[in-house]
């Protein structure tokens, strides 16, 4: 079954509107951001799921994951967002930790942003997902290797960004990226 995030700026305004029950992991604690839509065995109390969510995944159970992305907040409406995401950013901006540590999902990661250097959604998608162990390897490689490579599945399981997660969070970080830009010139 395919993977699906959802990006809110407010998970819990949808959540107050959906009859939903909340995901559990395999540690037995409720997953940050899964929710079944569907009735699944659930515990009344807490309202998490009784069965752990690879294991639901397994049995036919379709989970979401409604994520709060924070950034959306300065976003004003739809046309505005297609403007942000039509924008070409200013990717030098990337080579500077002040700028980059504001920036979401790359925050924390400028030396790496330093060296690759990129100047596409295709190329930070890329740089996201050599950010993630199994891919970490690629850094010191060329952007031609990188992208040969990056989206290989691991043969030996280790966790790996799938390229439409990647491109998603390249996506919502040019739209980040733009909106910091909006409020410098403002």
């Amino acid at each position: 079954m395919p993977d699906i995030d959802i990006d809110f700026a407010n998970r819990d305004v949808i959540l107050s509107q959906l009859k939903h029950r909340v995901a559990k992991l395999d540690t037995g604690k409720k997953h940050n951001t899964g929710v079944y839509a569907t009735e699944i065995p659930h515990n009344p109390v807490d309202n998490i799921s009784t069965i752990e969510h690879k294991t639901a995944e397994e049995r036919g159970y379709f989970k979401l994951d409604f994520l709060n992305v924070s950034i959306y907040k300065d976003v004003k409406d739809e046309t505005h967002l297609m403007s942000l995401m039509g924008k070409e950013p200013l990717w030098e901006l990337l080579e500077h930790k002040d700028f980059v540590d504001q920036v979401f999902h790359v925050s924390g990661h400028d030396n790496l942003l330093k060296q690759l250097k990129p100047t596409s959604v295709q190329q930070l998608a890329a740089t996201l997902a050599i950010i993630r162990p199994a891919k970490r390897h690629l850094a010191n490689e060329s952007w031609e290797t990188i992208m040969n490579e990056v989206w290989t599945k691991p043969t030996n399981g280790e966790y790996y960004f799938k390229k439409a997660h990647a491109v998603s969070y390249a996506m919502a970080c040019v739209v980040h990226m733009n909106l910091l830009c909006e409020k410098i010139n403002s």
